[in-house]
Order: structure tokens, then C-alpha cells, then sequence
């Protein structure tokens, strides 16, 4: 988990709130330890940032899905337009939802 573990390790300690200092004193470790961690300069194994996250009362889930291409085409048919043309589709975009929020809003009481 070269990357992604050091990631998940340092969201879970910004989302509880804790310092490098607080999650090593709950782990066992030394905040160096910590830090090392969270910059890439130690890679945890799958099972230690589960333990760790676990530690944090977090718990990492996933699920597997069916790969989805849709992003990816419609990025490129955008990549057929020139640049204005591009500009021009994003300003009518943003025309028709302007025009949507405003049939849609409510006034303040």
C-alpha cells in the first residue's frame, strides 16, 4: 500500500482531530514514527493501517464495482472541440443552470 495507506493514515488523524503526538501515544509509537508515516517515508502494510485506523474508532471500507467509462467519454468528446468551442459550451451550461436556480429558488421568510 506504497501511497495509499500513508494517506488514509494521516485523513484519519485530520478528521479525528488528533495530533501526530496523540495518535502515536495511541498506537504505541513515537510521533516521528508518525510522521515518517504520513510523508511516504515508511510504507505501512494493509494490515497496519487497518489496525491504526481501527485505533482511531475509524474503519476503511470497500467495495468492488463495475467499471465505469462514462467519465472518460465524455471527456473525450470535449477533447474534439477547440478551446472556444469548449468556452462556449461551459457558458451555456452555466446560462441553463442559472436559469434553473433561479426558477427553483425560494424567497426568504
Amino acid at each position: 500500500m506504497n501511497g495509499m495507506g500513508n494517506d488514509l493514515i494521516r485523513e484519519g488523524r485530520l478528521r479525528r482531530g488528533m495530533t501526530q503526538t496523540e495518535l502515536a501515544r495511541l498506537i504505541g509509537t513515537t510521533q516521528s514514527a508518525v510522521a515518517r508515516l504520513e510523508s511516504g517515508r515508511t510504507s505501512p502494510s494493509f494490515d497496519d493501517v487497518i489496525r491504526i485506523l481501527r485505533a482511531m474508532d475509524l474503519d476503511l471500507d470497500f467495495a468492488l464495482v463495475p467499471r465505469d467509462e462514462q467519465d472518460w467519454a465524455q471527456a473525450a468528446a470535449l477533447l474534439e472541440l477547440n478551446p472556444a468551442e469548449r468556452h462556449e459550451r461551459l457558458v451555456a451550461w452555466n446560462r441553463r443552470v442559472a436559469e434553473m436556480k433561479a426558477q427553483f429558488d425560494v424567497p426568504a421568510l
